[in-house]
C-alpha cells in the first residue's frame, strides 16, 4: 500500500495558481488526486476542491497537459 501525503499549503497554492492562470496543470491534477485520497482533509479544502472542479466542468478553467502553467 502506498502512502499519499499532501505538501502543506499545496491546495491553497494550487487554487491561487489556477485562479491566476485559468489552467489546471498535470501537477495540479496529481495534487488533486493526493487531496482526494487524504481522508483527513479539512472540509474547507474539500469545498474549495469542489468549486475548482465545478469551474472545470463549466469551462471557466482549462485542463492543460503541461507540468506547470508558468512559461
Amino acid at each position: 500500500m502506498f502512502l499519499v501525503q499532501l505538501i502543506p499549503g499545496a491546495i491553497s497554492e494550487m487554487l491561487a495558481s489556477v485562479t491566476e492562470t485559468g489552467c489546471l496543470t498535470l501537477a495540479d491534477r496529481y495534487g488533486l488526486m493526493a487531496a482526494v485520497l487524504d481522508e483527513s482533509l479539512e472540509d474547507e479544502y474539500k469545498l474549495s476542491i469542489n468549486r475548482l472542479l465545478r469551474s472545470v466542468l463549466k469551462g471557466r478553467v482549462k485542463i492543460v497537459n503541461e507540468l506547470s502553467a508558468i512559461w
